[in-house]
C-alpha cells in the first residue's frame, strides 16, 4: 500500500470516527444515572423483576424446556419470585433463598405479593402498622415466612395485606420488593 493511500485510509477512518460520534454523541460516564437502560427480556418486560406464582404445584426445570429435568417443585400459589432472565416462554426466577431455575411463563403472574423477612434466623417477628410510621401502633406482629400482598410501596414503606390485617411494614423487612422500589 502506497503512503498516499495508507494516508488516505486512516483519513477515511478518523473521519468515520468523528461522525459516529457526532452522530451517537459523547460517551457518558457510567455513574450517570439516565445512561443506565434497565435490561429487558424477549418480554419486553424489565428485568430483574418480582412476581408471583399462580399455582400451587409449579415445576421448576434446569432448563428452559419441558425436555429439561424438574430440579424442583414451588408448592405455595402467590409465592414471589424474581425473574432474572427469559428465553421465549420460559423465565428463570430465584427464591427467596437464592436458588433458581426455569418456570413456563403462564405459571406466573404479574400480581405482587412479599414474604416477610424470610431471611430471619432469629423467628423475630415484624410489627405491621396502622400508619407509615414506627410510633404508629402496631396492628399485628408478623412471623418470618408469612405470604402478603402488596398494595403499594413509597421506598420506605409498604402497605400490605395478609389475610384479615392490612398496614404498613418497613420495606427493608419484606422480599418480593426491591430497595427503595416505589409501586402506585
Amino acid at each position: 500500500m502506497g503512503l498516499g493511500l495508507l494516508i488516505s485510509h486512516r483519513l477515511l477512518l478518523a473521519m468515520t470516527a468523528l461522525v459516529v460520534v457526532l452522530v451517537v454523541g459523547p460517551v457518558q460516564a457510567a455513574d450517570d444515572d439516565t445512561a443506565k437502560a434497565e435490561p429487558t427480556g424477549a418480554s419486553g418486560l424489565g428485568l430483574p423483576r418480582f412476581v408471583s406464582l399462580k399455582s400451587d404445584k409449579v415445576n421448576v426445570r434446569k432448563g428452559p424446556s419441558t425436555d429439561q429435568a424438574i430440579v424442583w417443585v414451588f408448592n405455595r400459589a402467590g409465592l414471589p419470585v424474581e425473574v432474572i432472565a427469559e428465553s421465549e416462554n420460559w423465565r428463570r426466577v430465584r427464591d427467596s433463598e437464592g436458588a433458581d431455575g426455569w418456570v413456563l411463563h403462564s405459571l406466573l403472574s404479574g400480581r405482587r405479593t412479599i414474604l416477610i423477612a424470610p431471611w430471619s434466623k432469629d423467628q423475630e417477628s415484624v410489627p405491621l402498622y396502622t400508619s407509615k410510621s414506627a410510633s404508629g401502633g402496631a396492628a399485628a406482629a408478623l412471623e418470618p415466612g408469612v405470604l402478603g400482598n402488596v398494595s403499594n410501596c413509597d421506598g420506605e414503606w409498604c402497605q400490605i395485606s395478609v389475610d384479615d390485617y392490612s398496614g404498613y411494614v418497613e420495606q427493608d423487612k419484606l422480599w418480593g420488593v426491591y430497595k427503595g422500589e416505589e409501586i402506585k
